[in-house]
C-alpha cells in the first residue's frame, strides 16, 4: 500500500503512558489478610504462578514488593482524596517490580545520538490558524491500545502508531502495523531491551515499507527476525522529521497535521502505578518511556 504521496513523519519528546489497572480502595494499613487477598488476586488477574510464600518461598519477595507498593499506593490516593493530587494510583502489571525494575524492564526508550533531521514547517509563523485541539481517534486515524507487557519496547509501538496515523491520513485506510518487526528486525535498536523511534523509521524507509501485526503478531518478548515477513511491505514512509525543540507552538502545528512519536520520563512510581486523572509531576529526568 504505497503512498500516493509522500508521507512524513515526525518524532519528538513528549507522550504519555497509562496501564491497564485494578484501582484499589484507600486506606493507609492493611491487614495481612487483605493484603494476601488482593495479591492473590492480582495474580490471578495478571496470570502468575501461585505464591509459594512460606518460611523460604521463593515469591515471598515478589509479596513484599506488592505489599510495599499497595502501601504508597494508598498513601498517594489519600493525599489524592485531599485534593493535593490530581490523578490516582493503583494496581497495575508492574505492582510487583520493584521501581528499578519497572524502569528495567518496561522503560525502553534510547535516546540515539546520530544527528536526526531538522525541520522548519512546523515553526510558528504569522497568520497560522492553529486549532486549540485535536483528536485524531475522532478522525479514524489511531488504532486500539495496545500492551507492550515487560517488553522494554516502548520506542517500537510509538513509532508504528505514528506510521499507523499517517497511512490512515495518506490512503483512507487505518491498518495495524507490526511492532514485532521492528524489535526483531531493526538491527540499529535493541529489541525489548530498549531503542529510538528515529531508527525505527530510518529502518521503514530503508526497508521500503513494514508488515501488518496480523501477519507479523507482537510475541511480548525478543525473537529471530523472520526474512519472509519482513519482506512484505504494507505500508511504507518516504521520510521523517524532528518537530522543533520546547515549542509548543510548533507541537501545536504538528499535532494538527497528523500523529506525533514521542517519549517522556516515565521513571517514577506515579507512572508505575498511575490509573487515573491527570497526572502532573515537578521533576525533571531524562527521557525513558515512547
Amino acid at each position: 500500500m504505497r503512498s500516493p504521496r509522500s508521507a512524513t513523519l515526525l518524532a519528538l519528546t513528549v507522550a504519555l503512558l497509562a496501564a491497564a489497572s485494578v484501582p484499589v480502595a484507600a486506606a493507609l494499613e492493611r491487614p495481612d489478610s487483605e493484603v494476601w487477598r488482593l495479591y492473590e488476586a492480582w495474580k490471578s488477574e495478571h496470570r502468575r504462578p501461585g505464591c509459594n510464600c512460606g518460611q523460604g518461598g521463593g515469591d515471598r519477595l515478589r509479596l513484599e514488593v506488592f505489599r510495599a507498593n499497595l502501601r504508597y499506593i494508598d498513601a498517594h490516593n489519600a493525599e489524592a482524596d485531599a485534593g493535593l493530587h490530581t490523578f490516582r494510583l493503583g494496581l497495575t502489571p508492574f505492582t510487583d517490580l520493584t521501581l528499578e525494575e519497572f524502569i528495567r524492564r518496561a522503560l525502553g526508550f534510547r535516546n540515539a545520538t546520530a544527528p536526526r533531521p531538522a525541520s522548519t514547517r512546523y515553526l510558528p509563523r504569522a497568520g497560522d490558524d492553529l486549532p486549540d485541539a485535536v483528536d485524531w481517534r475522532l478522525r479514524g486515524a489511531v488504532t486500539p491500545v495496545k500492551n507492550q507487557k515487560r517488553c522494554g519496547g516502548c520506542w517500537a509501538f510509538s513509532a508504528v502508531a505514528a506510521m499507523e496515523g499517517i497511512s490512515k491520513i495518506v490512503t483512507g485506510n487505518l491498518v495495524s502495523l507490526s511492532e514485532q518487526e521492528l524489535i526483531e528486525c531493526d538491527s540499529k535498536d535493541s529489541g525489548c531491551n530498549g531503542g529510538d523511534m528515529g531508527n525505527a523509521f530510518q529502518f521503514v524507509i530503508n526497508n521500503g515499507g513494514i508488515d501488518t501485526e496480523a501477519d507479523y503478531p507482537f510475541i511480548g518478548r525478543d525473537g529471530v527476525c523472520d526474512a519472509i515477513r519482513e519482506n512484505r511491505k504494507v505500508v511504507s514512509i518516504d521520510s521523517y522529521e524532528m518537530v522543533p525543540a520546547n515549542d509548543e507552538k510548533a507541537l501545536q502545528k504538528a499535532v494538527a497535521n497528523q500523529p506525533v512519536s514521542v517519549a517522556i520520563n516515565a521513571n517514577s512510581p506515579a507512572f508505575q502505578h498511575y490509573v487515573s486523572g491527570n497526572l502532573q509531576r515537578g521533576v525533571r529526568l531524562k527521557w525513558t518511556m515512547a
